[in-house]
């Protein structure tokens, strides 16, 4: 993994929020690469139930700045970022005050998904993209975890296809069984991505914004798949059956990484 350049997109990591198998893993993934001699970055959105103190995270005043338009909207774009002590590793945070300052993650306290949920969405890969564009890191993978995350494939493959920085990355996604919702995000989630000039003909899956189709969206843009639980609803198991793409099946927590490290080095040679 020397001086390889892995890019890490999650929903959750540990220890800004409570562990679970995706924020584990997008902890311990990030570590095994970093410890590895690989380069990283690491990003999630600035859900307002971090404690910015106690993680101590600041604003990157050279990165904030912009505004992205998400639904003919202007939406301000304010980076922070955190180390993880004893890690020498950094967190970025996308955050808007819109999106992200309520102290909840998905849900409202009637545990309903937030109606907004599909432009925090979409604001998050939009703002992954245009932060790492300002930081001009060129990554050779990039890995992404978590629901909340799934449209970062899709914008990577449409409407950043033209930008040379992510021309020859591999897009890996890993699915989990946390966090996963029941019902479906805003069905006017095609207008808004519509919007963005994103050709309707990729949409199709996203008719029916379920958990399982927020995720096959992110497989049929990605390059390979990691099985990060042993067990995923049916519908999207059958659907991972049928791909023709590389896919590392799940391992123990406590066994993984070798395996990890041996699937993306095959994916390095791959992009040769």
């Amino acid at each position: 993994m020397k001086e390889k350049r892995v890019l890490f997109v999650s929903s959750e990591v540990n220890p800004y929020l409570p562990e679970n198998e995706l924020s584990k893993m997008s902890f311990e993934v990030p570590r095994l690469v970093n410890n590895n001699e690989g380069q990283i970055r690491i990003f999630m959105p600035h859900f307002g139930i971090i404690n910015e103190r106690r993680h101590q995270l600041h604003e990157v005043i050279r990165l904030s700045g912009m505004n992205l338009i998400i639904n003919d909207m202007d939406m301000p774009l304010i980076i922070k970022v955190a180390s993880i002590p004893k890690e020498r590793m950094q967190v970025y945070f996308i955050d808007n005050d819109d999106y992200f300052k309520r102290k909840a993650i998905y849900n409202d306290e009637d545990g309903n998904l937030f109606a907004d949920n599909d432009e925090r969405c979409i604001f998050f890969a939009r703002g992954v993209v245009e932060t790492v564009k300002k930081l001009n890191w060129m990554p050779d993978i990039i890995h992404v975890n978590g629901w909340m995350a799934s449209l970062l494939p899709l914008y990577l493959r449409t409407y950043y296809a033209d930008e040379a920085l992510f021309k020859n990355c591999k897009i890996v996604t890993s699915l989990y069984n946390t966090n996963k919702f029941s019902g479906k995000l805003n069905t006017a989630i095609i207008d808004k991505l519509l919007f963005d000039d994103i050709d309707e003909s990729k949409l199709t899956t996203l008719k029916n914004p379920s958990y399982s189709n927020l995720l096959k969206i992110a497989i049929e843009n990605s390059d390979a798949v990691i099985m990060a639980t042993d067990k995923l609803p049916k519908s999207l198991e059958s659907y991972i059956s049928t791909l023709d793409k590389p896919i590392l099946e799940y391992l123990d927590p406590e066994n993984f990484e070798n395996a990890y490290l041996d699937f993306y080095k095959n994916l390095f040679l791959n992009n040769k």
